[in-house]
């Protein structure tokens, strides 16, 4: 296979799995090892890609943000199984707050026999919310159109009322060096706040996050615990900064 074609292939096979490991494209290209990484390389130089631990991902601008509606058909049934942990340790009689993002909007089908009060920025999460009839306030401001996420001063304002026994956030990005990060700075605003206003915080990231970063840093690892499907070679680095709950589908 000539070297442009195999690139192609790489390309190809990094845009269908979102993050490739270099055996993934070994046994895809029928190459060896050193030629990948060498390919790998090559592709990163030219803006195709971007290198991260033992493979690639796709390259994306760090202040790009997908649609709602974007967000909830990508890696689904990972997103359930990650919600449906995260709804298990809510308990009777608890205040959570749940931000707009689409893997905590995934919560809101296992939290409706439970009698708690959530707040949300979502106001895509309202509907659903007022047919499982849980309690639910919903803070005021700007709404943003991109994600149906209620943002900035007024919000703030709003939230600062509040105080809740468990938050569940979501990120756009997650990494050893950078913590989570969020395109939008007043999305980041309102994550900041709410880690602050909770005894018990949670990030819910499917794998397709981690080794991302986006433009705007709402938290240290440290901050929140992570439930994730991620599972990959720099699992137990993150489990030295954090706890992480695995879960499979």
């Amino acid at each position: 296979m000539l070297t442009p074609e195999r690139q192609q292939l790489i390309l190809k096979t990094v845009k269908n799995d979102h993050t490739s490991k270099i055996k993934r494209l070994v046994e895809v290209t029928g190459a060896s090892e050193s030629t990948i990484r060498r390919d790998l390389d090559q592709m990163e130089e030219q803006g195709l890609l971007r290198r991260v631990h033992g493979g690639a991902s796709l390259r994306s601008s760090a202040s790009e943000e997908p649609t709602m509606g974007e967000k909830v058909t990508k890696f689904h049934s990972e997103k359930q199984a990650i919600a449906q942990f995260a709804a298990s340790l809510v308990q009777e009689g608890d205040c959570i707050f749940i931000d707009a993002g689409s893997t905590t909007y995934e919560m809101i089908p296992f939290l409706k026999e439970k009698n708690i009060i959530v707040v949300t920025n979502g106001l895509s999460h309202l509907d659903a919310l007022n047919t499982h009839q849980i309690k639910t306030y919903v803070l005021g401001g700007l709404v943003k159109h991109q994600t149906g996420a209620v943002v900035g001063a007024g919000a703030i304002q709003n939230l600062q009322q509040y105080r809740f026994d468990q938050c569940f956030m979501g990120a756009n990005g997650v990494t050893l060096k950078d913590g989570y990060t969020t395109p939008d700075p007043e999305e980041a605003a309102i994550k900041q706040m709410t880690l602050h206003l909770s005894k018990n915080r949670y990030v819910l990231a499917d794998h397709s996050k981690f080794e991302k970063v986006a433009f705007m840093k709402f938290s240290d690892l440290s901050e929140a615990e992570i439930i994730t499907d991620y599972n990959g070679a720099s699992i137990e680095e993150y489990r030295k900064k954090t706890n992480i709950k695995v879960v499979t589908t």
